[in-house]
């Protein structure tokens, strides 16, 4: 069952003064300063404007959608354009490593990357956004029919080499990125940005605990998430080190999703037979949601791939993300080794 989204923006009249135009044939008398129109307080009832599916926050227009696989090891950072994505994933890959999905829509950056391969967990991922455009660079030989087969349009540097470049100044295969734009042209029937269970609005009255950080590992990785008072975000730190953007500055998100789900092996290794994790994100599970500097335990619920993820609180209410970047950590509180 969807749960009904809960911010709204309000616009509101309110009692103002206008100074009078300087072009009305009655001027005043010297000496004398120009009346003033005073506007009487807006008897119509107040507007909301709608709030965005993945952020929360206000739009004029829902627009496609397009996820990008980017890596995530010192050898490929700073990344380029994650500071313009509505939701950042955190996947483990091989290796106990983790690797990124980020997901556009409400902003496109002109250019994104690094862009690294498609794993089996992003095609279980990409049907809660409908059929977005999925920007990816090559995969296993066996993965390429369920590419095929999945809720995506491929946009990849094989199907749409046109898209991407290689980046001066890095080494392969570091060096891959696209055009955002020309990656959507690939995609012109993309689904736009639509409901997938997030709330939005203010955080539970109770439940909450003050953190100032939390850290979330996986078997070869470790995230911190740092409370930022004054620019009320979450600053990244990988595995001791700050998440610099290639844009300039530390990434950072007001809304830091800890989910817990299973992850096994899936059938697919890499040449050195590591397995590849298959991350389970249908079903129920447990989560820590990181908002306004206080952890709030909560359940998470996806019926089917097809369907969003709803968050509730531990007593069954909505469990409301602050309104902006979304960061969801998918984790397991029993890591697969691979």
């Amino acid at each position: 069952m969807r749960l009904p989204r809960m911010i709204s923006v309000t616009l509101a009249g309110a009692a103002v003064l206008l100074p009078m135009a300087a072009c009305s044939s009655e001027e005043p008398a010297p000496g004398q300063a120009p009346q003033a129109a005073t506007v009487a307080p807006s008897d119509q009832p107040e507007e909301s404007a709608p709030a965005h599916p993945f952020t929360g926050k206000p739009y004029d227009t829902l627009k496609p959608v397009l996820a990008v696989k980017i890596e995530n090891t010192a050898a490929g950072k700073p990344q380029l354009g994650l500071k313009s994505a509505d939701i950042v994933y955190v996947e483990q890959v091989e290796a106990g490593l983790t690797r990124l999905m980020a997901i556009f829509s409400s902003k496109l950056p002109a250019k994104v990357g690094p862009v690294r391969s498609a794993r089996v967990s992003d095609l279980h991922i990409a049907p809660m956004f409908g059929k977005p455009a999925f920007s990816y660079s090559g995969a296993q030989t066996k993965m390429l029919p369920l590419i095929a087969e999945a809720s995506l349009w491929d946009v990849g540097d094989t199907r749409n080499p046109g898209a991407y470049y290689r980046e001066p100044g890095r080494f392969a295969p570091y060096n891959l990125f696209a055009t955002t734009k020309q990656l959507l042209a690939k995609a012109p029937k993309a689904s736009k940005a639509h409901d997938i269970g997030f709330t939005f609005g203010e955080a539970p009255a109770e439940g909450g605990v003050e953190r100032k950080s939390y850290t979330v590992r996986w078997p070869a990785a470790r995230f911190t998430f740092a409370w930022n008072e004054q620019r009320k975000l979450w600053m990244i730190w990988q595995d001791g080190k700050k998440d610099m953007a290639a844009e300039g500055g530390q990434l950072g998100a007001p809304t830091i999703v800890v989910q817990y789900t299973k992850t096994e092996r899936s059938e697919f290794h890499d040449k050195n037979q590591s397995y590849t994790p298959l991350v389970h994100t249908t079903g129920k599970g447990s989560a820590i949601v990181l908002r306004d500097g206080k952890a709030f335990k909560a359940r998470w619920e996806r019926e089917s791939e097809d369907t969003g993820t709803t968050f509730t609180t531990e007593s069954g209410e909505p469990m409301n993300f602050a309104p902006g970047q979304v960061w969801v950590a998918l984790a397991s509180r029993k890591p697969v080794i691979p």
